[in-house]
């Protein structure tokens, strides 16, 4: 907390500095011709989801995904502990559909993803009956798509950046998107790869002694390819979609601790296979849809950890991952109440895993899941109701090398309500309840080390893990798409958490079931123009502006609270402060903080170190009739980003600290087509049922 005030201080100076800029962008000027143009939302609230434009906000797409994701105002990101938005814990999709990869390798394929390929990022905290019960807290949909055009479009991304830590660093991105359509069908393809060097340190230690600490210097290549077809079959259509990416990453690590010295050279490589199918049947009426899905994934990783002082394999653990699921969903509009919905839906998915080590087999793990749903989503007056429900089949078997695990086996009914009143235009008051499930993910059953050991420190799953059902409350209030208050509730039987234990002579870290973890969050945001300061509120409110086009300061304050039986639970709060300043000649500024407070706990983690405490600063300007964005950026400009935390139920201690302080700059360019009269087609592609947008080959 003792960085807060400067930052504050830094946040809000440029404004005072340039506010000649804001004032003369509200002088009343005489028009001779105005043109409308539709202007994406930077941010956009509704009833079941928050989104977040990637697309035109520089601060977020200069870098990574996982940089940009860090920014997002709620969002909590842990090496030991994953990805959790507003108290929830997050089940990853990209493009609508599952991604099926976790924890660490989640966290390599999020860092290695160029922010500028990303469109739109949707955390959806309150998943409906048309989300799989799977989905447990919340969702978020990494949305890649862009938009189509009836003429051949290219847009270019490039990013570089640089860090010194204890040595030079480098990381550079580069990917090409090319789309069109014609009378019998639309195509897109994109392809890019990213490059990065990064360095890490950590130490696992106990007031007696230092356990481990490591030293590791990792390169990461990673290659994509995502393309998609549509096909007009009279008033239906057909998309075809695949993905592929690959990585393959290498770390050399040095550590010491208590009775050992090491130097391992680890090999990752990953190879990811997605394809998708939709096809959807549109009638006179229009209100009725119809689609069919049909997506198939397979994962491969090869992980291999040799000793570069005698040359030893230390692991040579591997996994295959077959994921397949088909799903159709139906809706139409009734004459019931002012306007009502209904939605019905079945699905069924199977998931092959299996791991060997050192080439054993030791894990066997396949399970299915056969759903169906129905969902009623109404208006009456100033009231939205939404009442839903998915009844759930899951079967779940496997082997080790060592015998059976114990089958699971159960059918199951899983509600969901809203109700949601409209006090106003764009001001509404929320309240919602579902019952959702979460399945043990693949990275927390696997038995197998994919990470890192050595003598003293090893990671690993538990194959026995058992689901986790959820009971989800929240109460909201949110206005004119950018203040918010909330309060939320999870109430989780069976959690499946990462712990770290005392093993003996070091430490593991491992996935138990937790038999209760109930998580309070609240959480508000508000944004506060600059001119508030300048003008005064009553001036202000005379103004009819565009919240993303302004000088403003956007505060974000959480407060999390995790409830656990046998330890002494405590509430921490997290702040989020963004500025964004018109700067002379177009310029746009945007400085953006987080932090945390300490003493509190995060699951069985007792927070030491505020979490991704860092001050972020980004310049960016448009050039060449906006065709081309360029932005400068320094991230983490105090170098303070680090991780504390003790393991609770031990005396154990984890620190890590990474090289977060890097500078940089990424551009897009779209290159201009020769026919000028050309007009983007609105309705290429359908991303969900529920809304009809210009969003290409995503389904």
């Amino acid at each position: 907390m003792k960085n807060l005030i400067p930052a504050f201080f830094l946040l809000i100076l440029p404004n005072f500095l340039f506010s000649q800029t804001e004032n003369d962008s509200i002088k009343s000027t005489e028009l001779e011709e105005v043109i409308l143009v539709k202007k994406k939302k930077a941010v956009e609230q509704k009833a079941d989801r928050t989104i977040f434009d990637f697309s035109e906000q520089a601060h977020l797409n200069s870098g990574s995904v996982m940089e940009g994701l860090k920014k997002l105002p709620g969002l909590i990101v842990s090496d030991v502990a994953g990805m959790m938005y507003q108290g929830k814990q997050l089940e990853v999709f990209m493009d609508s559909r599952p991604l099926n990869i976790y924890s660490n390798e989640l966290t390599s394929y999020l860092e290695s993803l160029p922010a500028n390929s990303i469109e739109k990022v949707e955390i959806i905290t309150q998943p409906g009956a048309e989300f799989p019960a799977t989905s447990g807290g919340a969702i978020i949909n990494i949305i890649t798509s862009k938009n189509a055009k009836n003429y051949l479009s290219a847009t270019y991304s490039n990013g570089y950046s640089y860090t010194k830590y204890d040595d030079s660093r480098h990381r550079f991105n580069n990917s090409l998107l090319v789309s069109a359509k014609n009378s019998l069908f639309g195509w897109q393809i994109q392809i890019g790869q990213s490059y990065n060097e990064a360095y890490q340190r950590s130490n696992f230690f106990s007031p007696n002694e230092v356990i481990s600490q490591n030293f590791s210097d990792r390169t990461n290549r990673f290659y994509f390819v995502k393309t998609g077809l549509k096909f007009d079959l009279g008033n239906d259509r057909l998309l075809v979609n695949y993905d592929f990416n690959t990585s393959n990453n290498r770390s050399t690590i040095d550590a010491n601790g208590f009775g050992f010295v090491s130097s391992d050279l680890s090999k990752n490589k990953r190879n990811r296979n997605d394809v998708a199918l939709n096809y959807q049947k549109r009638f006179e009426d229009r209100s009725k849809k119809l689609d069919f899905r049909f997506n198939y994934n397979n994962n491969q990783n090869d992980f291999d950890l040799t000793s570069l002082i005698n040359g030893t394999a230390g692991l040579q653990n591997n996994y295959n991952q077959n994921f397949y699921q088909f799903k159709t969903d139906y809706s139409q509009e009734l004459k019931l109440l002012d306007e009502t919905k209904f939605s019905i839906g079945v699905l069924a998915d199977k998931l092959d895993f299996v791991t060997e080590s050192f080439d054993v087999k030791n894990l066997d793990y396949w399970r299915t899941t056969y759903a169906a749903y129905s969902e009623f989503q109404s208006t009456y007056k100033k009231f939205d109701f939404i009442l839903g429900g998915r009844l759930e089949s899951y079967k779940i078997k496997g082997e080790t090398n060592t015998g059976l695990l114990t089958p699971f086996d159960l059918t199951r009914f899983f509600p969901n309500a809203t109700i949601q009143y409209n006090i106003m235009p764009q001001v509404f008051f929320n309240a919602n309840y579902n019952k959702k499930i979460s399945l043990p993910n693949t990275s927390a059953l696997n038995p197998n080390n994919t990470n890192y050991q050595n003598p003293n420190v090893s990671f690993f799953g538990n194959p026995n893990l058992d689901p986790t059902i959820f009971d989800n409350y929240e109460i909201r209030v949110s206005a004119f798409e950018y203040f918010y208050i909330g309060y939320s509730i999870s109430d989780a039987s069976n959690q499946v958490v990462n712990r770290i234990i005392e093993t003996p002579g070091g430490a593991a870290s491992v996935s138990v079931n937790a038999p209760k973890l109930k998580v309070h969050n609240f959480n508000f945001g508000l944004p506060l123009p600059y001119m508030l300061f300048l003008k005064g509120l009553k001036e202000t409110l005379k103004f009819d502006f565009n919240p993303d086009e302004i000088n403003f300061l956007y505060i974000y304050i959480g407060h999390q609270k995790h409830f656990l039986d046998g330890i002494d639970y405590k509430g921490f709060w997290n702040f989020n402060l963004m500025s964004q300043v018109q700067l002379p000649s177009k310029i746009k500024f945007t400085l953006n903080y987080n932090t945390s407070t300490t003493g509190g706990n995060y699951q069985y983690y007792a927070i030491q170190e505020p979490f991704s405490q860092q001050l972020d600063a980004t310049f960016a300007k448009k050039f060449l009739s906006d065709n081309l964005s360029v932005s400068l950026y320094v991230n983490d400009i105090f170098n303070t980003n680090k991780q504390g935390l003790g393991a609770i139920g031990t005396d154990l201690q984890y620190y890590s600290k990474y090289d977060s302080r890097r500078i940089g700059f990424s551009l897009n360019y779209k290159i201009p087509t020769r026919n000028k009269l050309a007009k983007e087609d609105s309705n290429f592609l359908n991303s969900t049922k529920k809304e009809e947008g210009n969003e290409v080959l995503k389904n």
